[in-house]
């Protein structure tokens, strides 16, 4: 059976209910969300995980503060990983954490 995970990215006019893809391979099946911010994040990681999706990767663009939210608003089943950038270049060399954060 084929790992369900998913790849949430940040883009400042994505829209987390449209702009989503799934490939499909014999080891993993792969959907990939665009979300504008944080808020839209833990929407759709939230919706992921009732998708049975239990491997939700986050783009560099989310500092720890927005990992964290993704964090607390999944089940303890659900694994969250992150790719790191200091600062991310999609992000006009910024940390989310510089632009969601409170």
């Amino acid at each position: 059976m084929a790992l369900e995970a998913a790849f949430i990215f940040l883009a400042p006019e994505a829209d987390y209910e449209k702009d989503r893809s799934t490939i499909q391979t014999a080891e993993v099946n792969l959907t990939t969300v665009g979300v504008k911010n944080y808020e839209d994040a833990v929407k759709a990681a939230i919706g992921l995980e009732k998708e049975g999706i239990r491997a939700i990767e986050l783009c560099g663009g989310f500092g720890v503060e927005g990992t964290a939210m993704i964090k607390r608003a999944l089940s303890k089943e659900t694994a969250v990983g992150v790719v790191r950038f200091d600062t991310h270049p999609g992000l006009g060399n910024q940390s989310g954490d510089d632009l969601f954060g409170n």
